[in-house]
């Protein structure tokens, strides 16, 4: 029998390790509610940097996550061109694209192999300033709005856009297109989508976060844009959805694939991304834009976060992946309030595959199950 001196010893140095281990277990465990912190061992700040179009919500997060764990963590919504740059030259512990990554950029990055771990859907909208138009919402075709944008429409009372617009018979006034000047993944997925849909588009501008612009003036971010669009009546930009609803602008329908003038909302962009979820490849490097369905908002996005699969500090690895981890599992019951639909259930699965393969030289952070 232990002495009285001995058990109490025995039992004070389990209750130590039961501390010790019980947050590893629940780590290991994928637990996003009992992720707690700061964790032993981890960095207490990380640096990102990258996409506008999650901005809102990734501030959200990252205010809720540093009051959870204490670690802090800074992002700068720079572009999707700032957060590839930065994650190539690791500059950054973690970038943010709304454009996957090419293989061009991917053979670039001074870190070796990166992941790609999506992170919200989207909508992009088109999105004016038309006074007479103010309490009805515009309906966009494939035609026009790649009309527009190519300078072929020019004013508001085109025949193209009154055929599906009566309210705008009489407007008589010029198009002032507006159009991101910085390299963007907003600006990457609205091309994408204009390139699905028109020949005219593909062959003239094409795809990409930076394209030569037909016409139009140029603003910085998705912030840079909804405000340009405010300021100037009778002008349209492209924006996510969340701008368009924080700066009061109006937003449209646009025509998808199957004919269906459809409102860009949570439901439609997670109708886009089911419809597509059979094509999505292995690396999760996917475009959703245009997919078939009646209930697909056509230009509907994802985002994603960024990292390498080897790093070399612990420190720093430990705290990515804990918040990568929480980011795709109990982060994203933030994402609705902000007009972000959610990531589904089979792409999360395969990001949790990338999460644990994070490692320092070759032995992966994240604890096993």
């Amino acid at each position: 029998m232990l002495s009285p001196l001995l058990s109490r010893t025995l039992i004070s140095v389990l209750t130590i390790v039961g501390m010790i281990l019980s947050p590893i277990a629940a780590f290991a465990q994928g637990s996003p509610g009992s992720i707690g912190g700061p964790f032993e061992g981890e960095a207490s700040a990380l640096t990102g940097a990258g996409a506008t179009f999650p901005a809102p919500l990734y501030q959200k997060w990252f205010d809720e996550y540093s009051k959870l764990t204490r670690v802090n963590i800074n992002y700068q919504a720079i572009g999707s061109g700032g957060g590839i740059k930065g994650i190539q030259d690791q500059t950054v512990d973690f970038g943010a694209t709304d454009a996957p990554m090419t293989a061009e950029q991917m053979q670039a990055a001074k870190g070796g192999a990166l992941f790609h771990i999506p992170t919200a859907l989207g909508a992009i909208v088109p999105t004016y300033n038309v006074p007479e138009a103010a309490s009805v919402q515009i309906n966009f075709t494939p035609d026009s709005l790649s009309g527009i944008f190519l300078g072929d429409i020019q004013t508001w009372n085109d025949p193209r856009l009154v055929a599906d617009n009566p309210v705008l018979a009489k407007v008589d006034q010029p198009i002032v297109v507006v159009h991101r000047s910085d390299g963007s993944g907003t600006t990457f997925g609205f091309t994408d989508y204009l390139s699905s849909v028109s020949p005219d588009w593909q062959a003239q501008v094409g795809k990409g976060t930076s394209v030569n612009w037909p016409v139009g003036l140029g603003a910085s971010g998705n912030p840079g844009v909804a405000g340009e669009v405010q300021q100037d009546p009778y002008a349209i930009g492209y924006v996510e959805l969340i701008y368009a609803i924080q700066n009061n602008l109006g937003y449209g329908t646009v025509q998808n694939s199957s004919g269906v003038f459809i409102n860009p909302s949570l439901d439609s962009v997670t109708a886009a991304a089911a419809s597509a979820a059979g094509a999505i490849p292995a690396d999760l490097r996917f475009s959703i834009v245009n997919s078939p369905g009646p209930d697909a908002y056509p230009i509907s996005t994802a985002t994603w976060l960024l990292a390498y699969r080897d790093v070399s500090d612990r420190a720093k690895g430990l705290a990515l992946t804990r918040m990568l981890w929480w980011a795709t599992h109990e982060g994203q019951r933030f994402n609705n309030d902000l007009a972000y639909a959610t990531i589904p259930a089979a792409i999360t699965s395969r990001s949790e595959e990338f999460i644990r393969q994070i490692a320092v030289q070759g032995v992966p952070i994240f604890p096993n199950r």
